[in-house]
């Protein structure tokens, strides 16, 4: 559904730090800058994307917006985490662990705010 995300950050070297982390944690490969000063990160056809705001303004974070990246374990889904906390970012929620949603669903989950504020998650789908 989606061919990218791109965040807002007034710090980009902060959030390249906290996202070098966390992605690794999950897989991914570190972030490059392009050249319009962007952050981006690239892994299995889509794009993530960290910008200063184009208008000039300070970035802010979306009240209540959540981006979640998947994990493929429980165990990934605690060094992300623990990646995120070493890196800038900040717990938020409950601890990582397995939630009960609608449809009888169960999911791994682990929040965090980055260093811009914006609330991310990892997600791992246990049944």
């Amino acid at each position: 559904m989606f061919s990218h995300v791109m965040l807002g950050a007034d710090d980009i070297a902060a959030a390249q730090t906290f996202y070098d982390a966390t992605l690794s944690a999950l897989g991914g490969s570190p972030g490059v800058i392009d050249e319009w000063g962007r952050l981006v990160y690239a892994h299995d056809g889509g794009r993530f994307l960290i910008t200063r705001p184009i208008d000039g303004q300070p970035a802010s974070h979306a009240n209540g917006g959540t981006l979640g990246f998947r994990a493929t374990s429980p165990e990934q889904v605690e060094a992300w985490h623990a990646a995120g906390l070493a890196s800038g970012g900040t717990a938020i929620e409950a601890p990582p662990g397995v939630r009960h949603v609608t449809g009888g669903r169960e999911l791994y989950l682990a929040y965090l705010r980055d260093p811009a504020g914006n609330k991310v998650c990892a997600t791992y789908r246990v049944a």
